[in-house]
């Protein structure tokens, strides 16, 4: 396989990927942990949603939006890691003009979407425990479609924008891709002439799609917050606030870490670039593994469903109907070398 020169050719037919430049002799070991991570939220968000297909207790919005999360996180990695494990174990670097215009296009839309499904959680959270006595007859089922679907209408047209008007660009520069996948902004980097449109619609929609996601879940939250505090005892606002620890725990493993690493890609020049890129393209894998872990191990619905699908059918655990999803906590009333370029 040849690599092509960074001259004399317009609009490649294809990209190479380089994986994790300056590392490519660890290839191998570094295909462990992220083989790992990929196989671990297979496991996981494949059980999530078996398990609430099973149980009719937990058809209710909260779990129909966390059955969403599974799939939209599973769509997410799955768009990534394959190709970054055909790189590292074969060596596999070429990709396809139109493939890699793929690969960003679901890429970024997933990326997108599970932001906006954190938002429609937050959503379910504040109803449940803001308007505990009205929430079945607020979200009920075909509300949480349209809101499901408004989310995936949304990301849609947030994401496809940038990738039309990234294949716009002529590409003469050179078709070496710095890490193992494509993304936004390191295959527009490739482009010539003025690409700021690309990077302004980029910075777009990290600040005014993603950032409006994170103050409307801060504005949420600030209501739920508000509402716990006026219950009456420390028992009751404590197992209020647990049933929004599980959300609250994927909100900060999902946004932090992501504008952190945006933001220090586009306008850090200093740093040990190694470290900085595997971390970065670890990241991206994080949220789909320890999601299913949160709510596994917080969520006690999901937690004793899974443990029934261990131990002996005559000892089964009890599961919680419907209405004890909503516990009557309100007796008194209702009360978040190369370096790895950014991704937007």
């Amino acid at each position: 396989m040849s690599e092509s020169n960074n001259t004399n050719f317009t609009n490649p037919s294809i990209f190479i990927l380089l994986g994790i430049p300056g590392l490519e002799m660890a290839h191998v070991w570094i295909s462990i942990p992220f083989c790992t991570m990929y196989v671990i939220a297979l496991l996981g968000n494949f059980t999530v949603m078996f398990i609430i297909k099973k149980e009719p207790s937990l058809h209710v919005p909260m779990y129909y939006f966390l059955c969403m999360l599974a799939v939209t996180d599973l769509v997410l990695s799955t768009s990534i890691l394959p190709k970054m494990l055909s790189i590292f174990w074969f060596n596999s670097r070429e990709i396809d003009f139109s493939a890699c215009f793929t690969q960003l296009l679901f890429f970024h839309c997933f990326l997108v979407m599970e932001s906006g499904i954190f938002v429609a959680m937050a959503l379910d959270r504040y109803v449940a425990i803001c308007h505990p006595l009205r929430h079945s007859t607020i979200l009920t089922n075909p509300v949480v479609g349209k809101v499901c679907l408004a989310v995936l209408l949304r990301s849609s047209l947030v994401t496809l924008p940038m990738v039309l008007l990234a294949t716009q660009w002529s590409y003469c520069r050179t078709n070496i891709i710095p890490q193992p996948y494509c993304a936004h902004m390191p295959v527009v980097g490739l482009a010539c002439g003025d690409t700021r449109a690309s990077s302004y619609y980029g910075l777009f929609v990290l600040f005014c799609v993603m950032g409006l996601d994170m103050m409307f879940i801060a504005v949420s939250y600030t209501q739920i917050l508000r509402a716990i505090f006026r219950l009456p005892t420390k028992d009751a606002r404590l197992k209020t606030f647990r049933t929004c620890s599980s959300h609250l725990c994927s909100i900060l493993v999902f946004y932090i870490p992501g504008l952190f690493f945006s933001l220090t890609s586009r306008y850090t020049q200093n740093g040990p670039h190694h470290f900085h890129a595997l971390i970065n393209h670890m990241y991206y894998l994080m949220p789909p593994m320890l999601n299913p872990i949160i709510y596994g191990v917080r969520t006690k619905q999901i937690r004793d469903r899974l443990l029934r699908l261990f131990i002996h059918k005559g000892a089964s655990l009890p599961i919680p109907s419907k209405k004890s999803l909503l516990p009557n906590l309100f007796p008194h009333g209702p009360a978040a070398s190369f370096k790895s370029p950014p991704l937007f």
